[in-house]
């Protein structure tokens, strides 16, 4: 037996399907054979649930041959066939069929599972306008009378009001609506999405003409969107009639919004589209978005009309069955390149007109920054000088100020020298070590003694002396100093609280992750928004190891300072590439560290998955499940149980991303004396 972790249905996911199966017009039994035959495949693929296209079972075109008894009574008989296959099957079964009902005809939606019908849904509205004539053939879902039909010898729920509750999979309801339906101005999945479905299935015939599949992609994803939901749609393809229409098979999976996969079109031949959906992940959109919930009580009386329907399917959970689906390893950055460029527009953009505005309302035209030669000082004095072209005031109005202290390299010294001189700038230096010297003479620290004491002590009197100088400098000079930290740091606590590089007078890069930093720079480099020569410098600190460069190199052997930095961030918190993952989803959408694993071995578990052929941020390593656990330990207890404090008080700074940001007056409020047991407790879940 399997260690459930490495099972998709352990995390909250569910695998769907929907099927495109060749058809022949009224001709149920070849119908139902090609439609077991995909239903088998999804079965093999470990699907819940799989669906087909409106009037699979008949095909859609046989218009007033629906009133035909012999085919009506073929259609049942094929069903039956699917009926008796499903008991050897695990997944649930969507099937439509014109289905006989007190005098009426129905286009019908069938649900069966484990060898029986669990309900049977009819259609809702019926086109009658350009080339469909439904109405002349059916009776809408609305005509029925009764809520309780006899089908192969079985009573069954009958009514568009009916939900189907897997038991066995947490949060998976879905329910069914047939082609027009989603193309109302209100589906009835929106108010099923109020019921509780978080799984919404349609059948579609629909045939294809000129931009209508564009269509049908913004249509479905809206409704996911709109929803919160996972939406599965199908459509008929190769075998359906061709006397006056054409047909693509077009079949969409979508969840909130954003799409999981897509069949091919014009396929000729059956067809299978699967996809896991993350069905906690829809709970817990739905749990967030507290106005889902007043659209339930402001639509309580259609929401009480429905009714659930609940049984098992028997999905694979004692082996190992893998995630399907793309999780990317930069999720705060897209892989494509025209959408990286796109993103990291709006975002600088978006850090520019906030410090713009904030300029502008404090009545001051300077700025203070402290530039030390790495990254996120890099990038914010980038944004510095894009402020003041559109405040158009001079960039002399930045006043920034390198400082270099005891451990700072020659590298990021000259680059940081370099950086200002191209930006046009009023660049000055100022060697903070005699005032840290003066500083740990008054706290009789051991180095003042010259004794190579590297403590914490050490490393806090530079970043607070740093800190100092630049606020003094601001009220020296009559501006407000601009913070550096990125988002990444500071759910890591990586930063020194009070006067330290944790403060500033508003902070451009606080909700602005490290791995995104680094192409925000590259992009700014790349399109001349600041220096038009020059990308060199920038292209230099893209490459520097990242560091506080507070202690000396050769500090742990005791020796005496040289001109390169004794410590690299990710060698002490964790590769900002994975705790960046880390990060988006805890921060973003709050799931378990258990579930942060299997998403992280599914990212970066594949040496080749998610690589991307240029940038920083290449990923030079793939990394092994015990590492992946190690390091979200140390995320963990660092944002859980140590680092809430600093973020309780951070500088005000705008948000730039739907990933969220840990500003206790936007995103994020957490006690600051928490603990990390309950988090801790899941991570050891994860086998070793």
């Amino acid at each position: 037996m399997t260690h459930p972790f490495f099972n998709l249905y352990s995390h909250g996911f569910a695998r769907v399907a929907v099927g495109v199966p060749e058809c022949r017009v009224a001709d149920p039994a070849f119908n139902a054979e090609q439609t077991i035959a995909l239903a088998r495949e999804a079965a093999a693929n470990g699907a819940a649930l799989v669906a087909f296209p409106e009037l699979g079972l008949s095909a859609y075109t046989c218009d007033d041959l629906f009133h035909q008894r012999a085919l009506l009574r073929e259609c049942e008989l094929a069903l039956q066939q699917i009926v008796e296959a499903s008991a050897t099957m695990a997944p649930a079964i969507v099937v439509g069929m014109p289905l006989l009902v007190e005098h009426q005809l129905f286009n019908c939606a069938v649900v069966v599972a484990g060898g029986a019908i669990r309900g049977v849904v009819p259609k809702s509205y019926l086109p009658n306008y350009w080339e469909f004539y439904e109405a002349r053939q059916f009776s809408a879902a609305d005509n029925a009378t009764v809520s309780r039909i006899s089908l192969l010898g079985a009573t069954v729920p009958f009514g568009a009001g009916l939900l189907f509750e897997v038991e066995n999979i947490p949060f998976f309801r879905f329910h069914v609506e047939i082609c027009e339906d989603v193309w109302v101005p209100v589906p009835p999945s929106s108010f099923a999405a109020l019921a509780g479905a978080t799984v919404l299935v349609n059948l579609s015939a629909s045939n294809i003409v000129i931009g209508k599949a564009g269509y049908r992609h913004q249509l479905v994803s809206q409704q996911s969107a709109r929803c919160l939901a996972a939406y599965l749609y199908t459509s008929a393809g190769k075998g359906e009639s061709t006397t006056d229409l054409a047909w693509d098979g077009q079949a969409l999976i979508y969840e909130n919004g954003e799409l999981l996969g897509e069949s091919e079109r014009f396929s000729d031949k059956s067809h299978l589209l699967c996809a896991d959906v993350d069905v906690e992940r829809l709970s817990r959109e739905r749990m967030h978005q507290v106005t889902f919930g007043h659209s339930v009580r402001r639509h309580r009386e259609e929401v009480a009309r429905f009714e659930v329907v609940s049984f098992r399917v028997d999905v694979p959970t004692t082996e190992a069955l893998p995630l399907a689906r793309h999780v990317a390893r930069f999720p705060y950055v897209p892989a494509d390149p025209r959408q990286r460029d796109e993103r990291c527009m709006e975002v600088y953009n978006i850090q520019v007109q906030a410090l713009v505005q904030r300029l502008s309302s404090s009545k001051l035209s300077k700025v203070v920054i402290g530039v030390s030669g790495g990254l996120d000082s890099t990038h914010a004095l980038l944004v510095c000088a894009k402020a003041m072209d559109r405040l158009g005031l001079p960039r002399s109005n930045i006043l920034a100020y390198t400082m270099p202290g005891f451990a700072t390299s020659d590298r990021t010294l000259k680059q940081a020298r370099e950086l200002m001189a191209r930006v046009g700038c009023t660049a000055s230096e100022i060697d903070i070590r005699p005032s840290c010297m003066a500083m740990l003479k008054d706290l009789d620290h051991p180095y003042s003694r010259g004794e190579p004491v590297y403590d914490v002590t050490f490393e806090n009197v530079q970043a607070g002396e740093r800190t100092n100088h630049l606020f003094r400098l601001a009220n020296h000079h009559g501006g407000i100093v601009i913070g550096t930290g990125d988002l990444s740091e500071l759910a890591l606590g990586w930063c020194t609280y009070g006067v330290g590089d944790h403060m500033s007078h508003y902070s451009v890069n606080a909700s602005v992750p490290k791995t995104l930093i680094s192409h925000l720079v590259r992009w700014v480099a790349d399109t001349g928004q600041v220096v038009e020569e020059g990308k060199d410098v920038l292209l230099a600190v893209l490459d520097t190891d990242i560091s506080p460069e507070l202690v000396p190199a050769g500090a742990k052997q005791g020796g005496e300072a040289d001109k390169a930095p004794g410590q690299k961030t990710e060698q002490i918190i964790g590769p900002y590439e994975l705790q960046d993952f880390n990060l988006y989803y805890t921060l973003r959408f709050g799931f378990s560290p258990s579930k942060v694993a299997f998403l992280a071995q599914s990212a970066w578990g594949d040496r080749e998955r998610g690589v991307w052929p240029n940038g920083p941020e290449v990923a030079r390593n793939a990394y092994e499940l015990a590492e992946i656990k190690r390091i979200l330990a140390i995320f963990v207890d660092r944002f859980f149980r140590t680092s809430q404090f600093k973020r309780s008080c951070i500088p005000n700074a705008p948000k730039v991303g739907s990933g969220g940001s840990l500003s206790p007056r936007g995103d994020w409020r957490a006690p600051s004396d928490a603990e990390s047991v309950v988090w801790m407790r899941d991570l050891a879940r994860i086998p070793d």
